[in-house]
C-alpha cells in the first residue's frame, strides 16, 4: 500500500515514523506532503520517504491518503488536490470536526476514514477513536486499523458523533492532565520543594495511580476511598476539591471541547 501523509506536522511525522518503525511499509511507499519548503527542507533530512512540495507529483499514486492538516487548511486543501482524486483512493482524516459528509462532497469521494488520535501515540501509547463509510471494505479497513495500532490502542466506532466526543475526552485530554499535573508541580515547589523535585514527585505519581488502575478492577472512586482515611490528609484534599465542585468543572470542560469540535464541523467547505 503506497500511503501519502498530507501535513509534515507532529501527527502526520507520528504516522510516518510508526508506520516504518513497525515495518508495516517501508520508505519507498511512503510520501509526505508538505506545503512549506523551510519544513520540507528539514523533513528530507529525516530518511522517512520522499518529501513533495505539491500534489501534483505524488497524489496519483497513493493507495491510501492521510489529512493530517488543521482543520481550517481544509477548504484549500480540498480545492488543490479535488482535480486529481481517484474514488478507488482511500481517505484517512485526523482534521478534527471535519465530517465524513464534508469531505465527500468536498472531493467527490465515498471511501472515507475519519479518525481522532492523541498525542502520546508519539510514543505508541496513543488513544484512536475512527469510524469509517460503508464504501470502505472490511480488508481496507483492517489495514488502516492495522496502521492506527502501530500508534497505541484503537476502537471502531459506529456513530460519528463519537469521533466529536473522543477528540473532548481522549484527543484534548492530554492537555487536562498536563494542567493538573502543573498545578500539583506549583503546590510542590510552594512547599519547598525545587522544580526536578516537583517534577519527579508529581510525574511518578501520576504515572504509578495510572498502571495501578490499569493492573485491578477497582472504580477510581474505590481508589480513591481506598487512598483516604477518616480525617486524614486526603480526605481534606478530596473535600476541598468537593466544595469547589471540581468535578463539575472538569466535565464542563470536557464538554466546551466537545461543543467546540462539533462547531468546526458545522464549516462549510468551498464547492464548485
Amino acid at each position: 500500500m503506497k500511503i501519502l501523509v498530507i501535513g509534515g506536522g507532529n501527527m502526520g511525522m507520528t504516522y510516518a515514523q510508526s508506520f516504518l518503525r513497525s515495518h508495516i511499509t517501508n520508505k519507498k511507499d511512503m510520501m509526505i506532503l508538505e506545503r512549506s519548503p523551510e519544513k520540507a527542507k528539514v523533513l528530507s533530512k529525516k530518511d522517512i520517504g520522499t518529501i513533495y512540495g505539491t500534489p501534483n507529483a505524488c497524489f496519483e499514486n497513493a493507495d491510501l491518503i492521510i489529512f493530517a492538516v488543521k482543520p481550517q487548511d481544509a477548504n484549500a486543501l480540498f480545492e488543490t488536490i479535488k482535480p486529481m482524486v481517484d474514488p478507488q483512493q482511500v481517505f484517512l482524516s485526523i482534521m478534527a470536526g471535519v465530517k465524513i459528509e464534508t469531505i465527500s462532497e468536498a472531493l467527490g469521494v465515498k471511501k472515507i476514514i475519519r479518525a481522532m488520535p492523541n498525542l502520546p501515540a508519539q510514543i505508541g501509547m496513543g488513544m484512536t477513536a475512527f469510524t469509517s463509510t460503508n464504501e470502505v471494505t472490511r480488508i481496507e479497513l483492517v489495514m488502516v486499523q492495522n496502521l492506527l495500532n502501530t500508534t497505541g490502542k484503537t476502537i471502531y466506532v459506529e456513530d460519528e458523533k463519537a469521533i466529536d466526543a473522543t477528540t473532548a475526552i481522549s484527543g484534548s485530554g492530554p492537555a487536562y492532565v498536563f494542567y493538573f499535573m502543573d498545578a500539583m508541580m506549583k503546590a510542590a515547589r510552594d512547599m519547598g520543594f525545587n522544580n526536578s523535585e516537583a517534577e519527579l514527585l508529581v510525574s511518578q505519581t501520576f504515572k504509578g495511580a495510572v498502571d495501578l488502575y490499569n493492573k485491578n478492577s477497582f472504580s477510581c472512586d474505590e481508589w480513591i476511598k481506598m487512598v483516604s482515611s477518616k480525617g486524614g490528609t486526603t480526605e481534606a484534599a478530596i473535600n476541598c476539591y468537593n466544595n469547589k465542585n471540581l468535578s463539575s468543572e472538569i466535565i464542563a470542560g470536557a464538554q466546551a471541547a466537545f461543543d467546540r469540535a462539533e462547531e468546526l464541523g458545522k464549516v462549510k467547505v468551498a464547492r464548485d
